[in-house]
């Protein structure tokens, strides 16, 4: 009987369903933030909380390819949970070693079409997420999206691909169209900062769109080539303090790909563009810049548009022997293929430049990214460090490769910016990562900032490198500006925000080894405080500078104060002040460390005329290399053979080397089959102590063969070259910026098949060895051009001029030239600018022929 109530109420009773899969989870970090994710209706949502508030409102998370749509219909898969722990250093940036935590979750998502995975982390600091895909796919969107409330403050960048826009302040519910990273937002005491990181070359990168309450994430290209696995999608979440100095995107970003960083070196640089447009051209200012930043203890000089070749390898010798290194800027355009990456970069590295400025890449989009890989590879291999200019935002590239040490992507000094946001750029695009602003515009520029407020930009503001955007004469007409210039270092240990808003003002302090450096900048009058709180115990010496009564050199005030005290320094609209601050201790009377000075030596070297050196066969090269006033050790004096050749002889070294004490050495070179032809330099180098490096070079000439009969210019090799916009074009017009990017060769309306194409102030030299009898060409402007140009061709012969054709201007018949080379070893072309400056001047060289 017992049995069949049993089975009777087995069949009454409802069946007990399986477990429900989940639809909601939650990922708590080490610290306040939350990450809450739901499943509703197969859609799923993210959101933000950071002590129980909700920072970042529920917001879609999907995916599409072209193979499936992953952002609906979506069923839960399963889950993996782990702790990530990360130790790296870095060697610049808001600290050099770095630790992080992070909570991992691991959430698997699925319909009809197929499958992903959603990596979340939550990191004391924010919230990130990622996409990971069983297989390679192509991409076509995302869903990802950030919600913030509609009365949310927000400091936005309305969207270019050279993030050079000024800051708007808005809200969220008022903000419409399209953003770059990083944006900001303030809902009551929390903010969150909208980026993106770890993206590179297997992606693209992304912008904001405001998409009725959402902030979208719309990539830059329709389709992307995904190895799987996308960038980070990054929230980061707190207060303005944990905000601002963050770390997270570095810690999210893949960890570095170099094994030895020691030829990795930040510092301050000399910089003439900004003050100085055409001195970048100028041999003898560069090297005033040089002397500048000797006499400072600046351990670089960056050369912007316009240098040559024919004398860059000439100012880096110039400036070694003072201990300042050479960074030379180039377009991005100048290394779009492998040939040129194979070619150009090699070249600068033998010359002895440290680095390169790389400029006008100006794309979010995944060709670029590749194009960003393959620069940085190539660069990493030479040791060349790196400055991105016109480019994208950081996104933990340094960390991935540590010698990037700044990239731009902001409205830096060279716009003129508002200096009401000098503040809001320190929270926001400089918590990304490092930010060349080219800050402390004393006497160039608007002048809206007081000098006081310059003076602390280097301070408020973090970049590996720092070029300065004022001359010389600038600087030194504000001797205490300088003075504390000469002090600051560009790698900090730490960094503290002890007071700011993004609307009005930042106070910023920065520690580099037992030194604190405090900037403060204000867009209002008010009184900046920085509490020394963070100092520790005992007494500090606080050296200030601040700003007088009207806009002048800064004044120096020196005082001892606590760790209990508050630092507060009054400032007008728009001004500031810095400070130094460094352990107070009986007698001292500065926090002023003396100023890095290289020894003075001397290097010279035979022969001194140029050597005309025939493939296989050989020279002798002699070395004299004398002291200074000081004793210096571990000397080594060697000449160094060029590509293609060989070197006998031994290095001479000493031990130790009195004041006017000399070495002497020679060597034989031996040029070999497969030296390269055109000049060369045959480098003799000293080296000594810590980095003493003296450097001089014989100059040789490998020629090439005599042209033949009938040689087209435009097919020779040239042994010179320069171009005042963009390369020298073969067979074509100069065209634009990029190699190859020129029309046919058209003057008056008639077309040549053959010539060359260049833009004034041009030059090329091609080696005749007096073998030719004449020159002939047609030359005129080329018709490419939109409004009249005017230039003057010139042809010189062994620096003599044979033939100058007077101002040529407008779109008239091409001028034929005939004239005399007889006799002439180097042939050289001349384009000169007519003397009303360069604009529309693209010239023509149509029918170079010799006769030979």
């Amino acid at each position: 009987m017992s049995r069949l109530i049993a089975i009777v109420l087995a069949l009454l009773l409802p069946a007990v369903p399986a477990t429900a899969a989940p639809t909601s989870w939650t990922v708590t970090g080490p610290g306040q933030v939350t990450a809450k994710l739901a499943l509703t209706s197969g859609r799923l949502t993210l959101s933000v909380q950071r002590q129980g508030r909700t920072v970042l409102q529920p917001a879609p998370v999907g995916i599409t390819t072209t193979a499936a749509d992953l952002t609906q219909d979506l069923t839960f898969t399963g889950r993996s949970d782990r702790v990530v722990i990360e130790r790296y250093e870095m060697p610049h940036g808001k600290r050099l070693q770095r630790t992080t935590r992070m909570t991992e979750t691991r959430l698997g998502f699925r319909n009809a079409g197929g499958s992903f995975d959603l990596v979340v982390r939550a990191a004391p600091d924010g919230v990130a997420y990622r996409y990971v895909l069983p297989n390679p796919t192509t991409v076509t969107g995302e869903a990802s999206s950030f919600t913030v409330q509609a009365d949310a403050k927000a400091w936005l960048l309305p969207y270019n691909a050279w993030y050079e826009a000024n800051r708007v302040r808005t809200t969220a519910g008022e903000a419409t169209g399209d953003f770059g990273h990083p944006s900001l937002f303030q809902a009551g005491n929390d903010f969150a900062l909208l980026t993106e990181s770890d993206v590179d070359g297997r992606y693209a990168g992304s912008k904001l769109r405001k998409s009725g309450n959402d902030f979208q994430v719309v990539l830059a290209d329709a389709q992307v080539e995904s190895t799987g696995t996308t960038p980070w999608r990054t929230a980061i979440v707190g207060d303005l303090a944990t905000v601002s100095t963050s770390t997270l995107v570095d810690d999210l970003a893949t960890p570095a790909l170099l094994g030895d960083r020691s030829w990795i070196k930040p510092g301050k640089v000399a910089w003439s563009w900004l003050s100085e447009h055409s001195s970048p051209g100028d041999f003898a200012r560069q090297k005033q810049y040089v002397d500048f930043a000797a006499r400072n203890g600046w351990e670089y000089a960056l050369v912007d548009e316009g240098w040559s070749a024919a004398w860059v390898p000439e100012l880096i010798r110039y400036a070694r022997a003072q201990g300042v290194e050479i960074l030379l800027w180039l377009r991005w355009s100048d290394l779009d293929t492998q040939e040129e990456r194979d070619t150009v970069l090699p070249r600068i590295k033998r010359w002895g430049a440290k680095g390169v400025k790389l400029d006008f890449m100006e794309s979010d989009s995944q060709a670029r990214y590749r194009w960003y890989d393959a620069v940085l590879r190539k660069t990493a291999d030479l040791e060349l460090m790196v400055n991105f200019h016109g480019s994208t935002i950081p996104h933990g590239l340094a960390r991935t490769w540590p010698h990037v040490l700044t990239m731009e992507a902001v409205r830096g000094a060279e716009n003129h910016p508002p200096a009401a946001n000098n503040p809001m750029q320190f929270f926001t695009r400089n918590v990304a990562g490092s930010m060349d602003y080219t800050p402390v515009s004393l006497e160039v520029g608007t002048k809206e900032a007081s000098i006081a407020h310059e003076t602390a930009l280097p301070v408020v503001y973090e970049s590996g490198w720092t070029h300065f955007a004022d001359k010389p004469e600038a600087y030194e007409r504000h001797p205490q500006a300088l003075r504390y210039l000469n002090q600051l270092p560009t790698v900090w240990d730490e960094t503290r925000l002890l007071d700011g808003d993004p609307d009005t003002h930042a106070v910023v302090a920065r520690r580099h080894g037992d030194r604190w450096f405090v900037g403060g900048i204000t867009t209002t009058e008010r009184t900046l405080k920085a509490q020394l709180g963070f100092l520790g115990a005992g007494q500090w010496l606080v050296e200030t500078v601040r700003d007088p009564a009207t806009r002048a050199d800064v004044v120096r005030d020196r005082r001892v104060m606590r760790d209990t005290d508050s630092l507060e320094v009054p400032a007008r609209g728009n001004g500031g002040f810095a400070a130094v601050i460094c352990r107070d201790r009986p007698g001292l009377q500065t926090c002023d460390r003396p100023i890095r000075q290289v020894p003075k030596t001397t290097l010279t070297v035979t022969p001194t005329a140029p050597v005309d050196a025939q493939k296989g066969s050989s020279f002798e090269v002699t070395g004299t290399f004398t002291n200074g006033d000081k004793e210096i050790r571990d000397v080594a004096l060697k000449a160094t053979a060029p590509v293609g050749w060989t070197v006998s002889g031994a290095a001479v070294e000493r031990r130790r080397l009195a004041p006017g004490e000399s070495i002497t050495g020679r060597w034989r070179l031996q040029v070999g089959a497969q030296s390269p032809i055109g000049p060369v330099d045959v480098p003799v180098v000293a080296t000594f102590g810590a980095g003493g490096h003296v450097e001089q070079a014989v100059k040789a000439f490998v020629p090439p063969p005599v042209p033949p009969n009938g040689a087209q210019v435009s097919d020779l090799p040239f042994m010179s070259e320069t171009n005042g916009w963009g390369p020298v074009e073969r067979d074509r017009s100069n065209g634009e910026s990029s190699g190859g990017d020129g029309n046919a060769l058209s003057i008056g309306g008639v077309t040549y098949t053959k010539g060359i194409g260049v833009h004034a102030p041009s030059e090329i030299s091609v080696y005749l060895g007096r073998g030719c009898g004449r020159f002939t060409a047609k030359v005129g402007l080329d018709d490419e051009i939109a409004q009249p140009g005017s230039v003057a061709f010139q042809v010189f012969g062994d620096d003599q001029l044979l033939h100058d054709s007077g101002v040529r201007t407008g779109k008239g018949p091409a001028l034929p030239i005939d004239v005399d080379v007889t006799n002439v070893r180097m042939l050289s072309l001349r384009v000169t600018d007519g003397g009303d400056g360069r604009n529309f001047d693209h010239a023509d060289w149509a029918e170079a022929v010799l006769t030979c």
